[in-house]
């Protein structure tokens, strides 16, 4: 009788079934593997354009914000229509840690993303905190595009962005909020792998040279040890945040 009663709970309001939230889980790890492929092919680059620009204000977003916490000048942040993007700092000789900092800023480029990722995802285990969660960063895209995003691209999809997702953050049901962060989380943690020819690269082609050959400049390893060590710790904040949210279902 006891389990009968269980079983015939009522949810409560705007409350996701455990069949939803296990087939979310099951959906997730599913839309991770397959953007990895998408990253990977012409065709996917159009399915998952917008993400690619998110991935890109994350990681541009978390040099110049690295920058400003150790002592630097975060001056401007321009993105492109292809993708790309650029953080423009200075250090004013007189950046914290010295070479360490340096490094630091370096590796927050590419580190940023899986680690916001990370916190989006378990931001999730609440619908209190994950709805706050899209306010906070859709409200944080429309600030940094007043504050810092000074390319023409960027001053019409940023915002954009940031209406979109404050706007699921106040719209749509608390269960869908939660699966939005979530899948956004992943988007972010995943988007590592977009760039593992860079990861893996010294030159970053007119901008000078990449993340990795900076952090090999004032580490002395080699950049392609970096490289690895960044995308091996992608996948265990993904996998990590993901075992934290879901241990009970």
């Amino acid at each position: 009788m006891r389990e009968s009663n269980k079983q015939h709970q009522p949810l409560l309001a705007n409350e996701a079934p455990p069949e939803v939230e296990r087939m979310g889980l099951t959906w997730l790890i599913t839309a991770a593997i397959a953007t990895i492929i998408l990253w990977q092919v012409p065709v996917g680059e159009y399915i998952l354009y917008p993400f690619t620009i998110l991935a890109t204000w994350f990681h541009e977003m978390s040099h110049g914000l690295m920058a400003l916490v150790l002592g630097g000048n975060f001056q401007k942040l321009l993105i492109f229509s292809n993708g790309s993007g650029v953080a423009s700092y200075s250090y004013s000789g007189s950046l914290l840690l010295g070479s360490l900092g340096r490094a630091l800023v370096a590796a927050a480029g590419p580190m940023g993303p899986p680690i916001a990722g990370a916190a989006l995802i378990l931001a999730s285990r609440n619908f209190k905190t994950a709805s706050w969660s899209l306010k906070i960063l859709g409200g944080f895209l429309l600030l940094s595009t007043a504050i810092w995003v000074r390319s023409l691209f960027g001053l019409v999809a940023i915002p954009l962005l940031g209406l979109i997702i404050l706007g699921i953050g106040l719209k749509t049901p608390r269960w869908m909020q939660g699966f939005a962060i979530q899948f956004l989380g992943v988007q972010a943690c995943v988007s590592t792998y977009h760039q593992l020819d860079y990861l893996f690269s010294y030159s970053a082609g007119p901008l000078g040279i990449s993340d990795t050959a900076q952090m090999q400049q004032q580490l002395l390893l080699p950049y392609w040890f970096w490289g690895a060590v960044m995308a091996i710790a992608s996948l265990i904040i993904l996998v990590q945040s993901l075992r934290l949210v879901y241990r009970k279902v």
